[in-house]
């Protein structure tokens, strides 16, 4: 009898057991919420790979603005006259720049064959006059014009930014800045609003700065609006962002010019120093010296002298420009 009731006892024990493993043991264990969570999971992966596929569509966007902007700028690394004529801010055509070369190259020729009196001599200056001189000249009035380009751009975008904060359009807010801005931010944008009032996109119109003024800051700004254009976005957050990155560096380019004023100091000094010399020795004694442009080997030599400390200049300004 004892033995029959510890067996039914046993087996309802077991009973019991087992229905409460079925019904206690999903709670206890967390398998429902692991498989809520399984279905949640099912649920919300459509929409994340489509927020995954849009970012990566995004991502590929950008490679592909910038790789075409990179392109396009190796393209451009042997610019032709009328385009460094136009980036240096001239409204000049190749025809006169070249008959304006010509005529300095031949006054340097002339001034050069009367006074020294060799033919090197005059040779070498009337290339300096007619090809080096009004190159360097477009040089210095591109790096001129970018200054000032640089220098009002983060105030432009800023104005563009409240614009777009306050409704306006892009548009009209290129608009804005075209007529406001001093120069040459005003013919940059103004030529952006004549290129996309004939038909060109916007987008593509702002990435076109660049050629007219090949700065970093106008292509990280063409950049911005081209992909807000393609793909969308906050525009007025971006355009937030570039401002402070366009101002962060510009303070780092005072910080690099403040610090590398000592060498351009001391290079200046070794440039400037055989040009010393020459006139004090002069001064002093004029004869001695003098045999430099009267004598045709000391012409030479003198011309030898101007060619390689041109390349030392030119060395040391490397040496001591920093580009960021």
């Amino acid at each position: 009898m004892n033995v029959q009731i510890l067996a039914l006892a046993f087996l309802a024990a077991t009973a019991i057991g087992g229905v409460a493993w079925v019904l206690l043991y999903p709670l206890l264990s967390g398998q429902q919420n692991l498989d809520s969570r399984r279905a949640s999971i099912a649920k919300s992966e459509p929409v994340a790979r489509q927020a995954d596929r849009n970012q990566r569509s995004r991502r590929e966007q950008v490679e592909g603005s910038l790789k075409e902007l990179e392109a396009r700028r190796q393209k451009e690394k042997k610019l032709p006259i009328s385009v460094r004529l136009t980036q240096a801010g001239l409204n000049w055509s190749t025809q006169k720049f070249t008959v304006v070369s010509a005529i300095l190259g031949g006054l340097f020729f002339a001034v050069g064959f009367f006074v020294g009196g060799s033919l090197l001599a005059a040779a070498g200056l009337a290339f300096a006059g007619g090809f080096g001189l009004p190159r360097w000249a477009l040089g210095y009035l591109k790096k001129k014009r970018e200054k000032a380009f640089l220098k009002a751009l983060p105030d432009a975008v800023d104005v563009i930014v409240r614009g777009i904060k306050a409704g306006l359009p892009l548009f009209e807010s290129i608009k804005v800045v075209a007529a406001d801005s001093p120069e040459p931010l005003r013919s940059e944008f103004g030529a952006i609003i004549e290129t996309q009032a004939i038909g060109m996109p916007l987008g593509e119109a702002c990435a076109r700065l660049y050629e007219r003024m090949p700065v970093p800051e106008a292509n990280f700004f063409g950049i911005v609006v081209s992909i807000q254009q393609k793909s969308g976005g906050n525009l007025s957050e971006a355009l937030g962002n570039l401002s402070k990155v366009l101002r962060d560096r510009k303070k780092m380019a005072e910080k690099i010019q403040a610090m590398s004023m000592e060498a351009k100091a001391s290079a200046g000094i070794i440039g400037a120093l055989p040009l010393v010399v020459m006139v004090l020795v002069y001064i002093t004694t004029p004869d001695y010296i003098s045999l430099l442009w009267t004598h045709p080997t000391g012409q030479l030599l003198l011309v030898g002298s101007a060619i390689w400390m041109s390349v030392g200049v030119m060395v040391m300004k490397k040496m001591i420009n920093f580009d960021f």
